[in-house]
């Protein structure tokens, strides 16, 4: 094999990796922003769940005390 095309192939690898690596590291990004995006939105609601059910009777509770 001629030495220039070896050493250009060579050169392509290196970029390849330095690619593969910058987008892996991109993709771990995107999947902790995510992961937090989901735990931030679902986090609230999940607690909504349990906690808007008491509030509410709570709320009904001190209004019906008066009538």
């Amino acid at each position: 094999m001629d030495p220039d095309i070896a050493k250009k192939l060579l050169d392509l690898e290196t970029k390849i990796d330095a690619i593969y690596a910058s987008a892996e590291k991109t993709r771990n990004y995107f999947k902790w922003t995510l992961i937090a995006t989901a735990v931030l939105f679902l986090l609230p609601l999940i607690i909504m769940l349990f906690v808007l059910p008491s509030l509410i009777s709570g709320i009904t509770s001190a209004y019906s005390i008066g009538l």
